[in-house]
Protein backbone atom coordinates (compact mmCIF):
# COMPACT_ATOMS: atom_id res chain seq x y z
CA UNK A 1 0.00 0.00 0.00
CA UNK A 2 1.21 3.51 -0.86
CA UNK A 3 0.93 5.90 2.06
CA UNK A 4 -1.54 8.73 1.33
CA UNK A 5 -0.47 12.35 1.45
CA UNK A 6 -1.31 13.48 4.99
CA UNK A 7 -3.32 16.62 4.31
CA UNK A 8 -6.87 17.80 3.85
CA UNK A 9 -9.02 18.07 0.73
CA UNK A 10 -7.33 19.50 -2.39
CA UNK A 11 -4.04 20.13 -0.56
CA UNK A 12 -1.00 20.98 -2.64
CA UNK A 13 0.81 17.78 -3.56
CA UNK A 14 -2.23 15.56 -3.12
CA UNK A 15 -3.40 12.98 -5.66
CA UNK A 16 -7.06 12.00 -5.73
CA UNK A 17 -9.27 9.75 -7.85
CA UNK A 18 -12.43 10.54 -9.81
CA UNK A 19 -15.27 8.07 -9.29
CA UNK A 20 -18.16 7.34 -11.65
CA UNK A 21 -21.08 4.91 -11.52
CA UNK A 22 -21.11 1.97 -13.92
CA UNK A 23 -24.36 2.59 -15.77
CA UNK A 24 -23.91 0.00 -18.51
CA UNK A 25 -26.89 -2.13 -17.45
CA UNK A 26 -24.87 -4.93 -15.84
CA UNK A 27 -25.57 -3.66 -12.30
CA UNK A 28 -28.82 -2.58 -10.69
CA UNK A 29 -28.97 0.59 -8.58
CA UNK A 30 -27.88 -1.06 -5.28
CA UNK A 31 -25.08 -2.82 -7.15
CA UNK A 32 -23.94 0.47 -8.70
CA UNK A 33 -23.70 2.09 -5.26
CA UNK A 34 -21.88 -0.93 -3.84
CA UNK A 35 -19.32 -0.86 -6.66
CA UNK A 36 -18.80 2.89 -6.37
CA UNK A 37 -18.12 2.73 -2.64
CA UNK A 38 -15.91 -0.34 -3.05
CA UNK A 39 -13.80 1.62 -5.52
CA UNK A 40 -13.60 4.50 -3.04
CA UNK A 41 -12.36 2.16 -0.32
CA UNK A 42 -9.86 0.61 -2.75
CA UNK A 43 -8.59 4.06 -3.70
CA UNK A 44 -7.98 4.93 -0.04
CA UNK A 45 -6.28 1.58 0.58
CA UNK A 46 -4.15 2.08 -2.55
CA UNK A 47 -2.76 5.41 -1.35
CA UNK A 48 -4.99 8.00 -3.01
CA UNK A 49 -5.55 11.02 -0.80
CA UNK A 50 -9.22 11.39 -1.64
CA UNK A 51 -11.99 10.83 -4.16
CA UNK A 52 -14.26 13.10 -6.18
CA UNK A 53 -17.76 12.52 -7.52
CA UNK A 54 -19.44 14.67 -10.18
CA UNK A 55 -22.90 15.47 -11.49
CA UNK A 56 -25.21 15.01 -14.44
CA UNK A 57 -28.85 13.90 -14.48
CA UNK A 58 -30.97 11.27 -16.14
CA UNK A 59 -28.27 8.59 -16.23
CA UNK A 60 -26.17 10.71 -18.56
CA UNK A 61 -22.88 9.12 -19.73
CA UNK A 62 -22.00 7.46 -16.44
CA UNK A 63 -22.63 10.31 -14.01
CA UNK A 64 -24.49 10.71 -10.72
CA UNK A 65 -27.31 13.13 -9.95
CA UNK A 66 -26.27 13.32 -6.26
CA UNK A 67 -22.50 13.79 -5.91
CA UNK A 68 -22.71 15.25 -2.42
CA UNK A 69 -24.71 12.29 -1.13
CA UNK A 70 -22.33 9.92 -2.91
CA UNK A 71 -19.34 11.57 -1.22
CA UNK A 72 -20.96 10.68 2.10
CA UNK A 73 -21.41 7.07 1.02
CA UNK A 74 -17.74 6.92 0.08
CA UNK A 75 -16.50 8.38 3.35
CA UNK A 76 -18.36 5.74 5.30
CA UNK A 77 -16.36 3.05 3.48
CA UNK A 78 -12.94 4.73 3.32
CA UNK A 79 -10.48 4.02 6.10
CA UNK A 80 -8.53 7.21 5.30
CA UNK A 81 -8.73 10.21 3.03
CA UNK A 82 -11.28 12.76 1.98
CA UNK A 83 -14.20 12.99 -0.43
CA UNK A 84 -15.67 15.87 -2.38
CA UNK A 85 -18.54 16.40 -4.78
CA UNK A 86 -16.53 18.07 -7.53
CA UNK A 87 -18.06 19.53 -9.44
CA UNK A 88 -21.57 19.91 -8.12
CA UNK A 89 -23.81 21.97 -10.44
CA UNK A 90 -24.55 24.94 -8.24
CA UNK A 91 -27.25 26.71 -10.34
CA UNK A 92 -29.54 23.70 -9.81
CA UNK A 93 -29.68 24.06 -6.01
CA UNK A 94 -30.11 26.78 -3.39
CA UNK A 95 -26.65 27.75 -2.14
CA UNK A 96 -27.77 27.70 1.50
CA UNK A 97 -29.00 24.12 1.17
CA UNK A 98 -25.68 23.02 -0.31
CA UNK A 99 -23.86 24.77 2.54
CA UNK A 100 -26.00 23.08 5.20
CA UNK A 101 -25.54 19.64 3.69
CA UNK A 102 -21.77 20.06 3.32
CA UNK A 103 -21.47 21.46 6.83
CA UNK A 104 -23.25 18.47 8.34
CA UNK A 105 -21.25 16.01 6.25
CA UNK A 106 -18.08 17.62 7.58
CA UNK A 107 -19.48 17.40 11.11
CA UNK A 108 -19.81 13.64 10.54
CA UNK A 109 -16.33 13.37 8.95
CA UNK A 110 -14.33 16.34 10.30
CA UNK A 111 -11.64 17.62 7.98
CA UNK A 112 -12.40 15.03 5.31
CA UNK A 113 -14.86 16.99 3.15
CA UNK A 114 -14.29 19.37 0.24
CA UNK A 115 -16.54 20.88 -2.41
CA UNK A 116 -16.12 21.84 -6.04
CA UNK A 117 -18.80 23.68 -8.00
CA UNK A 118 -19.55 24.46 -11.63
CA UNK A 119 -22.19 26.33 -13.59
CA UNK A 120 -23.00 23.40 -15.90
CA UNK A 121 -23.69 23.37 -19.63
CA UNK A 122 -25.76 20.27 -20.44
CA UNK A 123 -29.37 21.24 -21.32
CA UNK A 124 -30.70 17.93 -19.96
CA UNK A 125 -29.58 18.85 -16.44
CA UNK A 126 -31.41 22.17 -16.47
CA UNK A 127 -34.52 20.72 -18.06
CA UNK A 128 -34.69 18.03 -15.37
CA UNK A 129 -34.63 20.63 -12.59
CA UNK A 130 -36.89 23.14 -14.40
CA UNK A 131 -34.14 25.76 -14.34
CA UNK A 132 -33.73 27.93 -17.48
CA UNK A 133 -30.28 27.25 -18.90
CA UNK A 134 -30.11 30.88 -20.01
CA UNK A 135 -29.97 31.84 -16.33
CA UNK A 136 -27.08 29.55 -15.39
CA UNK A 137 -24.32 32.19 -15.28
CA UNK A 138 -26.09 34.77 -13.08
CA UNK A 139 -27.48 32.00 -10.88
CA UNK A 140 -24.02 30.50 -10.47
CA UNK A 141 -22.36 33.84 -9.74
CA UNK A 142 -24.82 34.78 -7.01
CA UNK A 143 -24.93 31.29 -5.50
CA UNK A 144 -21.13 30.90 -5.49
CA UNK A 145 -20.64 34.14 -3.59
CA UNK A 146 -23.28 33.16 -1.03
CA UNK A 147 -21.94 29.64 -0.67
CA UNK A 148 -18.32 30.60 -0.08
CA UNK A 149 -19.34 33.18 2.49
CA UNK A 150 -21.14 30.48 4.44
CA UNK A 151 -18.49 27.77 4.10
CA UNK A 152 -15.60 29.94 5.26
CA UNK A 153 -17.66 31.29 8.16
CA UNK A 154 -17.60 34.95 7.03
CA UNK A 155 -21.25 35.35 6.10
CA UNK A 156 -23.47 32.60 7.52
CA UNK A 157 -26.53 34.87 7.52
CA UNK A 158 -29.70 33.27 8.84
CA UNK A 159 -27.91 29.89 9.05
CA UNK A 160 -25.74 31.01 11.96
CA UNK A 161 -28.03 29.21 14.40
CA UNK A 162 -27.22 25.87 12.74
CA UNK A 163 -24.46 24.26 14.86
CA UNK A 164 -22.76 22.62 11.88
CA UNK A 165 -22.74 25.91 9.97
CA UNK A 166 -21.51 27.82 13.03
CA UNK A 167 -18.64 25.33 13.30
CA UNK A 168 -17.41 26.41 9.83
CA UNK A 169 -16.05 29.65 11.29
CA UNK A 170 -13.25 27.66 12.92
CA UNK A 171 -13.26 24.72 10.50
CA UNK A 172 -13.96 26.02 6.97
CA UNK A 173 -14.64 23.58 4.13
CA UNK A 174 -12.34 24.18 1.13
CA UNK A 175 -14.04 25.08 -2.15
CA UNK A 176 -12.98 24.85 -5.79
CA UNK A 177 -14.60 26.46 -8.80
CA UNK A 178 -14.50 24.97 -12.29
CA UNK A 179 -12.64 27.50 -14.42
CA UNK A 180 -13.04 27.90 -18.18
CA UNK A 181 -12.21 31.60 -18.43
CA UNK A 182 -10.46 34.54 -16.83
CA UNK A 183 -13.60 35.94 -15.19
CA UNK A 184 -14.08 32.65 -13.31
CA UNK A 185 -10.43 32.65 -12.24
CA UNK A 186 -10.64 36.19 -10.89
CA UNK A 187 -13.94 35.46 -9.12
CA UNK A 188 -12.48 32.44 -7.34
CA UNK A 189 -9.44 34.47 -6.29
CA UNK A 190 -11.62 37.23 -4.88
CA UNK A 191 -13.69 34.79 -2.87
CA UNK A 192 -10.75 32.76 -1.54
CA UNK A 193 -11.66 29.61 -3.46
CA UNK A 194 -9.39 27.42 -5.57
CA UNK A 195 -9.79 26.22 -9.16
CA UNK A 196 -10.41 22.83 -10.74
CA UNK A 197 -9.46 22.26 -14.38
CA UNK A 198 -11.24 19.74 -16.59
CA UNK A 199 -9.50 16.68 -18.00
CA UNK A 200 -9.49 17.95 -21.60
CA UNK A 201 -7.96 21.42 -21.27
CA UNK A 202 -4.30 21.64 -22.20
CA UNK A 203 -1.78 22.43 -19.45
CA UNK A 204 -0.93 25.62 -21.33
CA UNK A 205 -4.52 26.87 -21.09
CA UNK A 206 -4.63 25.94 -17.41
CA UNK A 207 -1.41 27.92 -16.88
CA UNK A 208 -3.00 31.01 -18.41
CA UNK A 209 -5.91 30.73 -16.00
CA UNK A 210 -3.63 29.99 -13.04
CA UNK A 211 -1.54 33.06 -13.83
CA UNK A 212 -4.69 35.18 -13.90
CA UNK A 213 -5.84 33.58 -10.62
CA UNK A 214 -2.53 34.28 -8.86
CA UNK A 215 -2.35 37.82 -10.27
CA UNK A 216 -5.79 38.47 -8.81
CA UNK A 217 -4.59 37.38 -5.37
CA UNK A 218 -5.69 33.75 -5.48
CA UNK A 219 -3.78 31.62 -3.01
CA UNK A 220 -6.00 28.55 -2.46
CA UNK A 221 -4.82 25.20 -3.88
CA UNK A 222 -6.01 24.35 -7.39
CA UNK A 223 -6.49 20.92 -8.93
CA UNK A 224 -5.71 19.56 -12.40
CA UNK A 225 -7.80 16.61 -13.62
CA UNK A 226 -5.91 14.22 -15.92
CA UNK A 227 -6.71 10.88 -17.52
CA UNK A 228 -4.21 8.18 -16.59
CA UNK A 229 -3.81 4.53 -17.57
CA UNK A 230 -1.11 1.92 -16.99
CA UNK A 231 -1.10 -0.62 -19.84
CA UNK A 232 -3.18 -0.68 -23.01
CA UNK A 233 -5.63 2.21 -22.72
CA UNK A 234 -9.22 1.73 -23.99
CA UNK A 235 -8.85 4.24 -26.81
CA UNK A 236 -12.18 3.42 -28.40
CA UNK A 237 -14.08 4.14 -25.19
CA UNK A 238 -12.09 7.32 -24.60
CA UNK A 239 -12.77 8.58 -28.11
CA UNK A 240 -16.48 7.81 -27.79
CA UNK A 241 -16.70 9.77 -24.54
CA UNK A 242 -14.84 12.68 -26.09
CA UNK A 243 -17.46 12.85 -28.84
CA UNK A 244 -20.18 12.99 -26.18
CA UNK A 245 -18.45 15.93 -24.49
CA UNK A 246 -18.04 17.70 -27.82
CA UNK A 247 -21.79 17.46 -28.27
CA UNK A 248 -22.57 19.88 -25.45
CA UNK A 249 -19.41 21.69 -24.34
CA UNK A 250 -19.21 25.37 -25.21
CA UNK A 251 -17.08 26.24 -28.22
CA UNK A 252 -15.04 28.57 -26.01
CA UNK A 253 -14.06 25.53 -23.91
CA UNK A 254 -13.39 23.17 -26.81
CA UNK A 255 -10.92 25.53 -28.43
CA UNK A 256 -8.56 24.92 -25.50
CA UNK A 257 -8.84 21.11 -25.50
CA UNK A 258 -6.05 18.76 -26.46
CA UNK A 259 -6.61 15.47 -28.32
CA UNK A 260 -7.57 13.53 -25.19
CA UNK A 261 -4.91 14.60 -22.64
CA UNK A 262 -4.38 10.96 -21.67
CA UNK A 263 -1.19 10.04 -19.81
CA UNK A 264 -1.12 6.36 -20.73
CA UNK A 265 1.74 3.90 -21.14
CA UNK A 266 2.80 0.35 -20.34
CA UNK A 267 5.63 2.02 -18.42
CA UNK A 268 4.38 3.30 -15.05
CA UNK A 269 7.40 5.59 -14.76
CA UNK A 270 6.42 7.28 -18.02
CA UNK A 271 2.88 7.81 -16.72
CA UNK A 272 4.21 9.38 -13.53
CA UNK A 273 6.63 11.59 -15.44
CA UNK A 274 3.88 12.71 -17.80
CA UNK A 275 1.57 13.59 -14.94
CA UNK A 276 4.23 15.61 -13.14
CA UNK A 277 5.08 17.40 -16.38
CA UNK A 278 1.42 18.29 -16.96
CA UNK A 279 1.08 19.51 -13.38
CA UNK A 280 4.16 21.70 -13.59
CA UNK A 281 3.20 23.16 -16.96
CA UNK A 282 -0.33 23.92 -15.72
CA UNK A 283 0.78 25.69 -12.56
CA UNK A 284 -1.82 23.78 -10.54
CA UNK A 285 -1.04 22.39 -7.08
CA UNK A 286 -2.64 18.93 -7.01
CA UNK A 287 -3.78 16.12 -9.29
CA UNK A 288 -7.09 14.33 -9.68
CA UNK A 289 -6.85 11.19 -11.82
CA UNK A 290 -9.55 9.66 -13.99
CA UNK A 291 -9.61 6.13 -15.40
CA UNK A 292 -13.34 5.55 -15.87
CA UNK A 293 -15.26 6.15 -19.08
CA UNK A 294 -18.46 4.38 -20.20
CA UNK A 295 -17.51 0.97 -21.53
CA UNK A 296 -14.74 0.36 -19.01
CA UNK A 297 -15.72 -2.45 -16.64
CA UNK A 298 -15.59 -2.42 -12.84
CA UNK A 299 -12.78 -4.98 -13.00
CA UNK A 300 -10.75 -2.72 -15.27
CA UNK A 301 -11.25 0.27 -12.97
CA UNK A 302 -10.23 -1.73 -9.92
CA UNK A 303 -7.14 -2.99 -11.70
CA UNK A 304 -6.15 0.52 -12.68
CA UNK A 305 -6.71 1.91 -9.19
CA UNK A 306 -4.46 -0.79 -7.81
CA UNK A 307 -1.77 -0.31 -10.45
CA UNK A 308 -1.81 3.47 -10.17
CA UNK A 309 -1.54 3.18 -6.40
CA UNK A 310 1.28 0.65 -6.46
CA UNK A 311 3.24 1.74 -9.53
CA UNK A 312 2.52 5.41 -10.22
CA UNK A 313 1.78 7.19 -6.93
CA UNK A 314 5.17 6.44 -5.31
CA UNK A 315 6.95 7.73 -8.42
CA UNK A 316 4.65 10.74 -8.61
CA UNK A 317 5.42 11.73 -5.05
CA UNK A 318 9.13 11.16 -5.44
CA UNK A 319 9.21 13.27 -8.61
CA UNK A 320 7.05 16.01 -7.11
CA UNK A 321 9.35 16.25 -4.09
CA UNK A 322 12.38 16.61 -6.33
CA UNK A 323 10.89 19.38 -8.46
Amino acid sequence: MTAPFAAGPFAAGSVSLRLYPHLNGELDAPGIVAELTAQAALAADSGFDGVMTSEHHGGFAGYLPNPLQAAGWCLEEMATGWAAPCPLLLPLRPAALVAEEIAWLDARHPGRVGLGVASGSLPQDFDAMHVPIADMVPRFTAAFEELVGILDGRAPGVLLGDPAVARLHEHPVPVLSAAMGFTAARRAARLGAGLVFDSMSTPERCRELMDEFRSAGGSAPSVLIRRAWVGEAPRGDLDAQLEVYKGYAAASAREHWGRDELLGSHDAAAVAEGLVDALVRSGADALNLRVHVPGVTPAQVREQVGRLGAEVLPRLRALSTSE
